[in-house]
C-alpha cells in the first residue's frame, strides 16, 4: 500500500516525518523566491516580540505523561540546529494556536528564563509524536540544511524532497504523488487552488492542495490550457519492495516522470482515452482536434545595416509532437514582419520558443498576436538562453544528436538534409531539440527526410496572413471562431485527422492543374457514382478515434495499454474491412487518387494484426500489464517471475495441510478479507487450539483470523515478487512499444491516406449543397470567369429563406483585367470582391464552387488590402497599416496574382488619398499586369478607364433612389433630407456618381437633426463644387477661342449666368 500522506497530517508514521510535534509560529507562506534566494532573509538579526502561547498548564502536564526521556538528545539536536546559519531559508506558515518567543532564539531563552527553559524541555519531549531524528544527528551540516531559518522549524523529508525538485523545475507547477493523491505545495498550491477551484490550506512550512489520482489527467489538462508548464512527480518505490529493502525507514524515492505544456500534451497521465472500453465512446472525449504546433523562431541579424532598417532573415521550426509533423522555413522579412505574421497565422501555434533577446519589431508582433486571444486560448511563450540560438553551439548540438543519440543515422543522405538547411533554421532546430529533450519527445526529429518546408511557392498558392484574416479563411473576424469561415463551409469531415488535413488544404491551395484536377475527378466520382462502395467507405470513417495522435503517443512510448489496444484494434478492423472491399474498389473506383489511397491502406496496416494477437484484450482494457501478453515465449523475464510466484503459491497451498493438523480442523481453508490473503479463520471459542506463535491479523465478535509464521514469511516474499513482476512488465511493455514503433512510418502513411479520403468525401458533401459547379482549372491562362457566383459563407448563413444575389465576374489577361468598383456604402462591394477571391481559392483546393459556371486560370497568390484598423502593439496608425499592406502587395504580386484593394487612400486627406490610390492602381495596370479588383469612392480614379480602355472597366453596385419617399420627408420649409435608397447588390457596368453615405448614417440611427444638418451641408458643398467645375469648363473653352466674334458669342452666353452666380 502506498502511504497516504507524508506531510504533516495528524497521523504520521516514523518513516516519513521527522518534524517535532511543536506549536507552530506565525510566519509568511513559503515562496519559490525564498527557496532560490535564501540570503534575503538573513538580514533580520533581531527577533520580533511574539505573544505568549495560549496553552494551559494542565494540558502541558498531560502531554508530559506521553513523553519519554529524550530531553538531552532533542536539546542537542535543537542546539546544533541553531548554532550555525545556512543559506537555505524558507518561511513557515502560521501555527495552530499561538506563537512562542522562545522559538525566535531558543539558546538565548534557555539561558535567561527558567520558564522558557521549561517550555523548551517540553518541546523536546513532544518530539516523540513525530519522526526520529537519527538522520539529522549525523553531522552539524545536515541539521542546518533541514532547518527553516526564518521560523526555526525543521523541514520534513518530503518538504526537502519537494524543495530539491522545485530547484530543478522552477518554471513548472509540480504535482507530487503521495499515496492515493497528488499534492501541490507552496506557490504551486495557490496556483492550483485558483485555476482548479480546489481548497488550499497551510500545512507545516507550505501551503498545500491535493487532487485524487484518478482525476490527474483532467486537472493537468486544465492547468496546461491556462498556459502553465506542469510536472508530474511519481513514487518510484512500492510499499512491499521498500519494506524488504535496506532503506525501509527512509522516504519514498520520487522523480519527475513527465512534463506537459500546450504543445507537448501527450502521455498516459493526460490521455482522455485512458478509461475507454469501446471506441463508440470516443466522440465524447476527443473534442480537442485543433493543431498544437510548437514554433521556434530564430533571427539572423549579421548585416548590421539591414538590422537597423528592420530587415532580417528569420528561420522557423514548427513541430507537432502529437501528430509527428515537422515543418521548417527561412525567409527574409522587412520591418513590418508581415512574412513572420503570415506563417504564425498559418500554423496557429499553441506555444512559441523565443531567444531571450529578440528584435523590437518581432517582439511587437508576438505581443500583438498573443494579446488578441482570450487567456485560455493564449499562446504560451517559452524563453531560452541566446546560447541555444548561436550557430556554433547549435551546429555542435545537432551534430552530437544525429551522430551519437539517433539510431541508424549513418546514412550521409540524412545528415545532408540537415546541413543543407539555412543557418537560422539550424539554430531553431537546435533549440527545439534541447526543449523536447525535457519532455522525452525528441524522437520525432530522428528522421530529417520527413521535414517539410512551409512556404513552397512551386507547389502552393501564396496566401499571406493579411489575406487569411481579410477573407476569413480559418476563422471569422467577429469572434475569432471557426463558424463563418471558409473552413467551416468546407468541413464535413468525420475524423479528427481528416479535419487537420482539410485545414492544410484550405490554407495551401494547389497551383498545379494536374493535382487540382485529380482532386476534382475524385470529388466528381464520389458525387456522381451510384455504387454503394462509397457509402461503405464513408461509414468506416465514422466514430474513429484520433488514431493519428494515438500512433504518436505509441511512438513516444507514452501511451496506456487501453489506448494502445484501442488504436491497434481500430487499425486492424480498418485493415480487415478495407481488405474485404478491395475487389469492389478495383472495379468501381476509377479515379487514381481514391483508388491508390484505398488499395495501399491494407498493405501498410498488415503488420498491426500481429501485435493485436499478442495482447490479452481484458488485461489491456483494465490496464493490467502482468496479464497483458498471451504468449510469454518472447518475454522470458516475465515468464520466470511468474514461475517464481507460482512456486511460492504452491508452497503456501501445501502448508494448508500442516495448518489443518495444528488446529485439528480438516476443513480449514484460507480466507481473504480486505486485501489480506491466506488467513486462517478460527472461531473465538476455539482460539485455544491456535499455536502461540501465530499472529492475529483481524477479528470479529465470532471469529479471529491468523497468519502462521510460515505464511508471514512467504506472503511477504510473494508480495515482493508480485511487485517486482509489475516493474518487469512495465519494462517489457516499453520494449514492446519500441518494437511496434518500427512500423510507425507505414502506419502513419496509411492514416494519411484515410485523412485524404475523408477530405474528398467532405468536399463531395459540399458539392451536394445545390447550385455548385465543377470549376475548369487551366495552366498558362490568366483569367477568372464566374457566372452567377455566390459568396460561399454568406450563402450558407442565409440559407434558403434569404437567397444571396448572384453576380458575374469576367477578368482576363487578354482583355479586361482590372475592375474599378464604386457604389453606395453597404451596397455589397466588399462581399463581392471576397466572393471572387474565395471562389478562386475553392477552385484551386479542388472543390466545387457556388456558381453556375466557373473557369479559373492558375493564380499563384491572392493579396488583399481591406478594412481600417490601427495596430497599437506594432506602433502603427490606421493609415500606416493600410500603406504597409499595400507596399507588401506591390513587392510580392506578379502577373499571375489576384490583387484586391478595398478603398485605398481613405485614411488621409482627400487629395493625398486620391493621388495614392490613382498611382497605385496605375502601377498594377501598367507594370504588374495582375488581375485586380479595386474598390473606391474617388471618382477621379475611375478616369483610368479612359487611359487604359481595353484593360480597365468601371463597375458599381446597383441601387434605386426612392424619390417619392424622399419627397414626402421634405417639410414645409423645404428642409434637406437624405435620399432613401434601395440596395440591389448587383454588379453593373458604369460609375456611381455618389456614395450615399447619409443613407448609412440613417440606417445607423444617427439623430434626425444631425442628419438634416448633414444633408443641407452636403447639398451646399455639392453646389459649390458644381459651380467651380462649370467655371473651369467655361474658362477652358474661352482659352481655345481665336476669333473675336466667337469671343463675343461666348460672352453673351455666359455673362448673365456668371452675374447670377456671383450674386448668389
Amino acid at each position: 500500500m502506498f502511504q497516504a500522506s507524508e506531510f504533516g497530517t495528524k497521523r504520521r508514521t516514523s518513516t516519513e516525518s521527522s518534524e517535532p510535534c511543536e506549536k507552530k509560529t506565525k510566519a509568511r507562506q513559503v515562496t519559490l523566491e525564498d527557496i532560490c534566494n535564501p540570503l534575503k532573509t538573513q538580514d533580520k538579526k533581531e527577533p520580533q516580540k511574539c505573544e505568549k502561547p495560549r496553552i494551559c498548564l494542565q494540558t502541558l502536564d498531560r502531554l508530559r505523561e506521553f513523553c519519554s526521556d529524550s530531553d538531552q538528545q532533542c536539546s542537542r539536536v535543537r542546539e546544533a540546529s541553531f548554532q550555525k546559519k545556512e543559506p537555505l531559508t524558507l518561511e513557515k506558515c502560521s501555527g495552530i494556536t499561538g506563537t512562542s518567543s522562545e522559538l525566535k532564539n531558543p539558546l538565548q531563552s534557555r539561558d535567561i528564563s527558567p520558564k522558557a527553559a521549561q517550555k523548551e524541555e517540553l518541546r523536546c519531549n513532544l518530539s516523540q509524536f513525530s519522526a526520529s531524528f537519527k538522520s539529522y544527528e549525523s553531522t552539524q551540516n545536515t541539521s542546518d540544511i533541514n532547518l527553516n531559518k526564518r521560523t526555526k522549524s525543521i523541514y520534513t523529508p518530503l518538504e526537502l524532497q519537494f524543495i530539491d525538485m522545485k530547484k530543478q523545475y522552477k518554471d513548472a507547477v509540480l504535482c507530487v504523488e503521495c499515496g492515493y493523491k497528488y499534492r501541490f505545495f507552496g506557490e504551486d498550491a495557490e496556483i492550483a487552488a485558483k485555476e482548479l477551484n480546489i481548497y488550499c490550506h497551510q500545512d507545516h512550512n507550505f501551503m498545500t492542495a491535493s487532487i485524487p489520482c484518478h482525476r490527474l489527467f483532467v486537472h493537468v489538462r486544465r492547468l496546461v490550457a491556462k498556459g502553465y508548464k506542469v510536472g508530474v512527480i511519481k513514487q518510484m518505490e512500492t510499499a512491499a519492495l521498500k519494506a524488504a529493502g535496506e532503506n525501509k525507514s527512509s522516504l519514498f524515492s520520487r522523480k519527475l516522470t513527465a512534463l506537459y505544456t500546450k504543445s507537448t500534451l501527450i502521455g498516459e497521465d493526460v490521455n482522455p482515452l485512458l478509461k475507454l472500453d469501446d471506441s463508440v465512446d470516443v466522440e465524447e472525449v476527443t473534442t480537442d482536434v485543433p493543431d498544437n504546433y510548437l514554433l521556434c523562431i530564430c533571427e539572423n541579424g549579421e548585416n548590421l545595416k539591414n538590422r537597423k532598417k528592420g530587415d532580417i532573415i528569420i528561420g522557423i521550426m514548427a513541430v507537432q509532437p502529437t501528430t509527428g509533423e515537422v515543418i521548417f522555413d527561412s525567409f527574409q522579412d522587412c520591418a513590418s514582419r508581415l512574412e513572420l505574421e503570415s506563417r504564425v497565422l498559418h500554423l496557429q501555434p499553441v506555444e512559441i520558443i523565443l531567444p531571450s533577446s529578440l528584435s523590437d519589431q518581432s517582439e511587437k508582433l508576438i505581443n500583438s498576436i498573443t494579446s488578441m486571444r482570450l487567456r485560455d486560448d493564449r499562446i504560451r511563450i517559452e524563453r531560452m538562453e541566446n546560447l541555444h540560438f548561436e550557430y556554433s553551439h547549435a551546429f555542435q548540438l545537432i551534430t552530437n544528436f544525429y551522430a551519437k543519440e539517433v539510431p541508424d543515422t549513418a546514412d550521409p543522405q540524412k545528415l545532408s538534409v540537415i546541413v543543407s538547411l539555412d543557418k537560422p533554421v539550424i539554430c531553431s532546430l537546435a533549440a527545439v531539440i534541447a526543449y523536447l529533450k525535457e519532455f522525452n519527445l525528441e524522437r520525432i526529429l530522428y528522421n530529417p527526410s520527413n521535414f517539410k518546408r512551409l512556404s513552397n511557392e512551386t507547389e502552393y498558392m501564396t496566401i499571406n496572413g493579411t489575406t487569411m484574416k481579410n477573407l476569413e479563411i480559418l476563422q471569422n473576424q467577429t469572434d475569432m471562431k471557426t463558424r463563418g469561415s471558409l473552413l467551416w463551409v468546407l468541413d464535413h469531415t468525420k475524423t479528427p485527422f481528416g479535419r487537420r488535413r482539410l485545414k492544410k488544404w484550405v490554407t495551401q491551395p494547389l497551383i498545379k492543374s494536374s493535382e487540382i484536377n485529380a482532386r476534382l475527378d475524385a470529388v466528381s466520382e464520389i458525387l456522381l457514382s451510384e455504387s454503394s462502395v462509397f457509402g461503405q467507405i464513408r461509414n468506416l470513417l465514422c466514430k474513429l478515434p484520433d488514431i493519428e495522435r494515438g500512433l504518436c503517443s505509441v511512438f513516444h512510448k507514452k501511451c496506456s495499454t487501453q489506448e494502445f489496444f484501442l488504436i491497434v484494434s481500430t487499425l486492424s478492423r480498418l485493415d480487415l474491412e478495407i481488405q474485404v472491399l478491395v475487389p469492389v474498389i478495383h472495379s468501381h473506383v476509377k479515379t487514381p487518387l481514391l483508388q491508390n489511397a484505398l488499395l495501399e491502406i491494407p498493405e501498410l496496416l498488415s503488420p498491426v494484426k500481429h501485435y493485436l494477437k499478442i495482447l490479452n484484450e481484458e488485461a489491456a482494457k483494465t490496464g493490467d500489464k502482468t496479464q497483458l501478453f498471451k504468449d510469454l515465449t518472447d518475454f522470458p523475464v516475465i515468464r520466470k517471475k511468474k514461475e517464481e510466484i507460482l512456486d511460492v503459491l504452491s508452497k503456501i497451498q501445501l502448508h494448508l495441510t500442516d495448518i489443518r493438523k495444528q488446529i485439528k480442523n480438516p476443513s480449514a481453508e484460507y480466507v481473504t478479507v480486505s486485501g489480506q490473503e491466506f488467513m486462517i479463520e478460527v472461531k473465538n471459542s476455539n482460539k485455544s487450539s491456535v499455536p502461540s506463535d501465530w499472529v492475529m491479523i483481524s477479528s470479529t465478535k465470532a471469529v479471529s483470523r491468523f497468519h502462521s509464521p510460515f505464511i508471514i514469511e512467504n506472503y511477504r516474499h510473494l508480495n515482493q515478487l508480485r511487485e517486482q513482476l509489475v516493474l518487469d512488465c512495465n519494462a517489457e511493455w516499453l520494449n514492446f512499444l519500441d518494437h511496434f514503433s518500427e512500423h510507425y512510418r507505414p502506419v502513419s502513411k496509411a492514416i494519411g491516406h484515410l485523412a485524404t479520403v475523408d477530405c474528398l468525401f467532405s468536399l463531395a458533401q459540399v458539392a451536394k449543397q445545390g447550385d455548385y459547379c465543377r470549376p475548369t482549372v487551366q495552366d498558362n491562362c490568366q483569367e477568372i470567369i464566374i457566372k452567377n457566383g455566390r459568396h460561399p459563407v454568406i450563402d450558407v448563413l442565409l440559407g434558403e429563406q434569404d437567397q444571396y444575389v448572384p453576380n458575374t465576374t469576367n477578368l482576363s489577361g487578354d482583355g479586361e483585367r482590372v475592375m474599378i468598383i464604386t457604389g453606395p456604402n453597404m451596397g455589397g462591394k466588399s462581399s463581392y470582391i471576397k466572393q471572387v477571391a474565395l471562389i478562386t481559392v475553392m477552385a484551386q483546393i479542388g472543390s466545387y464552387v457556388p456558381a453556375e459556371e466557373s473557369r479559373v486560370g492558375i493564380v499563384d497568390g491572392i493579396f488583399t488590402r481591406m478594412g481600417a484598423a490601427d495596430n497599437i502593439y506594432k506602433g502603427r496608425s490606421t493609415f500606416m497599416e493600410e500603406l504597409t499592406d499595400t507596399a507588401e502587395i506591390i513587392r510580392k504580386a506578379t502577373s499571375r496574382s489576384l490583387v484586391i484593394l478595398d478603398e485605398l487612400g481613405r485614411g488621409t486627406s482627400t487629395h493625398d488619398g486620391i493621388a495614392i490610390a490613382y498611382a497605385t492602381l496605375e502601377h498594377f495596370i501598367r507594370d504588374v499586369e495582375s488581375l485586380t479588383l479595386f474598390v473606391t469612392h474617388y471618382p477621379s480614379v475611375c478616369e483610368l478607364e479612359k487611359v487604359y480602355p481595353e484593360k480597365v472597366g468601371n463597375y458599381h453596385m446597383a441601387f434605386l433612389v426612392n424619390e417619392e419617399e424622399s419627397a414626402e420627408q421634405k417639410g414645409s420649409e423645404d428642409e434637406e433630407n437624405p435620399e432613401f435608397i434601395t440596395f440591389l447588390y448587383q454588379i453593373t457596368k458604369g460609375v456611381s456618381a455618389r456614395s450615399y453615405g447619409l443613407n448609412v448614417a440613417k440606417l445607423a440611427n444617427i439623430p434626425e437633426e444631425i442628419l438634416k444638418k448633414a444633408a443641407h451641408k452636403s447639398k451646399e458643398l455639392e453646389r459649390i463644387v458644381n459651380m467651380k467645375r462649370k467655371k473651369l469648363k467655361s474658362f477652358a473653352e474661352v482659352w481655345k477661342i481665336n476669333d473675336s466674334q466667337e469671343l463675343q458669342k461666348w460672352k453673351s452666353m455666359h455673362e448673365p449666368e456668371d452675374e447670377r452666380k456671383d450674386s448668389f
